[in-house]
């Protein structure tokens, strides 16, 4: 759905190559390609072998890196970041890669997630002197590190992560090394690649795509990469936990050619609209997904149904991200700029209306209004997730189940409010199963907290809003 609407916004993109005399100019094709992952801002740090230079701003990459910005940039390395504002908000001493410089050389740090217990070690931090830069809790990493009493860079990181609680992808970079960490339940999607004799890393696969690097494997939890002129180096920093991949990836955030740990995310999607299919039966004269993610679950459920796929709504691709709207009205408005219904597809058909979640219900409201004001005569809205009943705190902005409008609310209840004549949740044992991850560890390796609450590390009370504090009391 359009997440930048209803509140289902993307976490972030992190992108990193060793070893290359174009690295900058690759890490800025690989941010490009993770764009959907963050629009707010964007950076480039690379390294000389000496130094440490990068450019940021906030914007899309190509915002912030024209009239030849790129150029400037000279070195064999280069770590890359797309933002969407989670933690900490936004502003431009939040884009990253964060850089710092120090007596002993320089430290740029990049980061996909959200750290669980960021207040509690900003906390204890602070009461030891440290000085905090930015309201971001990747920040947090860099002090660790900088305190740990341990003789070598590589055992100061290993000990610095064993520290931290919650969902991270980093890339750490100095003058002379790259380190690639992934939490010890790899919420997170991180994959290595290679270009020639350079190493890269991602948080999907589609940037090795456009950069032109073959996929290696992806990053276990609880590994640490070092890479460096030597080659690469693998250890882990503390013994992984059962892997907890948020699903949420597979249903919503990567882009349809990513792979996530061998699956292929628009077959995936495809697949959920199949079992959609089996569990909602409807007669109806057409199907419609909701662009651009629900598109692939449309074409499964189709295939399935035997109803016919048309393209009943179209995405108008030159209007801004409406999320930066000030009032919900406005964001409302912005569902019109964004999404026109094709009156010659669906007036005086049954619309099997096809997505990928509903959280806050206004958008899916104003959608099925536009349909039906098009001319249709019955829209049934099937989703292709469960229902949203639980904040996430690991990177995705749902964070107080006020907001979550199935977290208090009937599948009737709901229905009636976005006025659709019928509307079917995917059941979370036929989202897994369509899925096919053939991990054989508690919920088949997935993340499904904000389905049902069950969440796969321990949530710190100081990590929760204000009014999530008040129910938990």
């Amino acid at each position: 759905m359009l997440a930048e609407i209803k509140g289902l916004n993307e976490e972030c993109g992190v992108f990193g190559i060793w070893g290359n005399s174009n690295a900058a100019q690759i890490a800025y094709y690989g941010l490009h390609s993770l764009q959907h992952r963050g629009q707010e801002g964007a950076g480039i740090v690379v390294s000389d072998g000496e130094k440490l230079t990068g450019v940021k701003g906030e914007g899309l990459v190509t915002e912030v890196f024209q009239q030849g910005a790129i150029d400037n940039l000279n070195g064999k390395a280069a770590i890359g970041h797309v933002r969407y504002a989670t933690a900490g908000g936004g502003g431009y001493e939040n884009v990253q890669p964060l850089l710092f410089h120090s007596g002993n050389g320089s430290l740029a740090l990049a980061h996909n997630g959200n750290l669980v217990n960021a207040n509690a070690l900003k906390h204890q931090l602070e009461s030891q002197g440290s000085i905090f830069q930015t309201s971001s809790d990747t920040e947090v990493l860099a002090h660790l590190i900088k305190r740990s009493g341990f003789p070598t860079l590589k055992d100061r990181v290993k000990n610095a992560l064993t520290m931290l609680k919650g969902a991270y992808a980093f890339i750490i970079m100095t003058e002379t090394e790259m380190m690639v960490a992934l939490d010890p339940n790899g919420l997170r999607p991180l994959s290595l690649g290679r270009i020639g004799g350079s190493y890269c890393v991602a948080s999907e696969t589609c940037a090795f795509d456009i950069t032109g690097a073959e996929f290696v494997r992806d990053v276990e939890p609880g590994e640490l990469l070092i890479i460096n002129d030597e080659g690469i180096t693998s250890e882990k920093f503390t013994i992984s936990c059962n892997t907890s991949v948020c699903t949420m990836e597979y249903v919503y955030f990567s882009r349809p050619d990513s792979n996530i740990h061998g699956i292929n995310v628009h077959s995936a999607r495809k697949r959920m609209g199949i079992q959609l299919a089996k569990e909602a039966p409807i007669e109806a004269d057409v199907v419609t997904g909701v662009p651009d993610s629900s598109i692939s679950s449309a074409i499964g459920y189709a295939e399935a149904s035997g109803i016919p796929y048309e393209m009943g709504l179209i995405k108008n691709r030159y209007v801004g991200r409406t999320f930066i709207q000030p009032s919900q009205s406005l964001r409302e408005q912005g569902v019109k700029m964004k999404l026109s219904p094709v009156r010659g597809v669906v007036e005086g058909k049954r619309v099997v209306m096809v997505d990928d979640s509903i959280v806050r219900g206004t958008t899916s409201r104003r959608i099925v209004t536009m349909l039906k004001e098009a001319g249709a005569t019955e829209v049934h809205v099937v989703i292709s997730s469960p229902p949203i009943k639980n904040p996430c705190y690991y990177g995705i902005d749902t964070s107080t189940h006020e907001e979550l409008i199935a977290s208090t609310r009937s599948v009737e209840e709901i229905r009636e409010i976005i006025g659709a004549d019928s509307l079917t949740f995917l059941s979370a044992e036929g989202m897994v199963e369509a899925v096919g991850r053939k991990d054989s560890s508690e919920n088949r390796g997935h993340c499904l907290a904000c389905f049902t609450g069950k969440y796969p590390t321990e949530i710190y009370p100081d990590t929760l809003h204000p009014y999530e504090k008040e129910l938990v009391r």
